[in-house]
């Protein structure tokens, strides 16, 4: 006898956790959040953000994606933000943690009402959906060696603020080919956008950090 199968979604709950690091003067303070990518955690992504001269003066939030896995070379635990798999409940989750997370420092830390979101990567997608849809003014996008989701190309009313973005010259993944396409969304919906090209692969560089330095002091100077 044959039987059918059905695939039935459900909400569950889970913990997410994010690092938040406070500069030493007091508030209030202008706020960055990065998203890090495929297969690194939020340690590893506060590292980079650290890297930044000008994030001392910022509140910096590294988010963990929800999805941890173990890396097998190293055993430390790592985590993706999606899959294929029911990715219109994976976004709306995603965008609803994102914003749980700003609700929740804005509650806990006096902020200056400067909104930037990082991303890296896989992260990019995220860094690009919170500035749209999760509900909090956002001043920046810091865009590294990623591109916009599809999801938020299909959306005729997406606003967005000003965008950094950055790739390597011999990054293979985020091509020039998928930066110039961006570039020329980005330009369709009227974003003010800077680029950066530069030595390198997909990674972080000095280069890089350095222009995401100056993005952001523009950014709480405004």
């Amino acid at each position: 006898m044959s039987r059918k199968t059905i695939v039935k979604p459900i909400p569950a709950t889970t913990h997410g956790r994010y690092l938040l690091e406070i500069p030493e003067r007091p508030g209030p303070h202008p706020l960055l959040i990065g998203f890090h990518g495929y297969g690194e955690n939020a340690e590893v992504h506060a590292g980079h953000l650290r890297k930044i001269p000008g994030s001392s003066e910022w509140l910096v939030a590294a988010v963990q994606a929800l999805h941890p896995f173990y890396d097998r070379k190293s055993g430390g635990v790592v985590a993706s933000w999606m899959t294929r798999v029911d990715r219109e409940f994976a976004i709306r989750d995603n965008v609803d943690y994102v914003a749980r997370v700003v609700s929740q420092i804005g509650r806990d830390q006096e902020l200056c009402g400067r909104l930037v979101y990082a991303g890296f990567s896989q992260g990019v997608a995220m860094a690009y959906r919170a500035a749209a849809y999760a509900g909090h003014p956002c001043h920046g996008l810091v865009i590294l060696c990623g591109d916009i989701p599809p999801d938020l190309r299909a959306d005729p009313s997406l606003r967005l603020p000003p965008v950094l973005v950055a790739r390597g010259r011999n990054d293979d993944w985020y091509t020039q080919q998928k930066m110039d396409s961006d570039i020329e969304f980005l330009a369709s919906r009227k974003v003010p956008v800077e680029t950066l090209v530069f030595e390198g692969g997909h990674e972080w560089t000095a280069e890089f950090v350095q222009a995401a330095d100056s993005f952001l002091h523009s950014v709480a100077s405004r």
